[in-house]
């Protein structure tokens, strides 16, 4: 469990639609929050919380930004599958080392925010489990898997435990078909961080990042062991998107 009031908590990518809300969702919590993106923090900063403009690729910033931290959810880098390998290059392979890199010196737990495009060429009419092969269908996701494996490294080697979160599509709403089967909500991904804080032991795991959609794609998970389990559904939008 990681006291999040008492040991810093350090979000990155804070800047972006998910930090933001995991800024303001979180810090309405109490957690003591350490923000870092790479551009300029757009809100006001919620209690308890203190932002600093970083690169991933520096690694002595990613050093003292994570010092004394418990928990690093790391929500930063590129984040859509638009981009060419040299733009993935920096904050998604060489930044991820710098955030395992500081989780190895401060012993901390990480939240990995992955995607489901680390397994986006599979056939849509498999369900697939936790442990399905990566079949990544961009260099985004390509790098995803990358870091998936990066923290399996990480905690074979070196005991750091991550939270591999595969996100589906995070919205405030689902918006079109496809998210009746991927949607996860704002509050499901705020609960599921707490979660991760606070279960006793994580591992290296893999959750699937979705509401409670009957249509999903995806099946087993660690979600059980975590102690998460979504309480919203994509299911009373489908008669307005089919």
């Amino acid at each position: 469990m990681i006291d999040t009031t008492q040991r810093p908590v350090l979000l990155t990518g804070a800047a972006g639609n998910l930090g933001r809300h995991l800024a303001r969702a979180l810090g309405e919590k109490g957690w003591t929050l350490r923000l870092s993106d790479l551009r300029p923090f757009p809100d006001p900063l919620p209690p308890r919380a203190s932002f600093t403009q970083a690169d991933l690729s520096d690694a002595a910033t990613v050093l003292r930004l994570a010092e004394s931290c418990g928990l690093i959810l790391h929500f930063g880098g590129a984040s859509t599958d638009d981009y060419s390998f040299e733009q993935i290059l920096g904050a998604n392979l060489r930044g991820l080392y710098h955030i395992y890199e500081a989780a190895r010196r401060e012993r901390a737990r990480v939240v990995f925010a992955s995607t489901n495009h680390t397994i986006g060429f599979h056939e849509r009419s498999e369900k697939l489990d936790d442990d399905c092969a990566f079949r990544s269908d961009s260099y985004y996701g390509l790098s995803k898997t990358y870091g998936e494996l990066m923290g399996r490294l990480y905690f074979d080697k070196h005991g750091v435990e991550t939270v591999a979160v595969r996100i589906g599509s995070c919205f405030p709403e689902p918006v079109d078909a496809r998210m009746l089967a991927t949607w996860l909500s704002y509050a499901d991904l705020t609960r599921l961080m707490e979660r991760c804080a606070a279960a006793e032991r994580v591992g290296c795991c893999v959750i699937w990042g979705a509401s409670a959609n009957a249509r999903t794609f995806w099946g087993r998970d660690a979600r059980a062991a975590l102690g998460w389990a979504p309480q919203d559904s994509a299911d009373p939008f489908a008669g307005q998107l089919g």
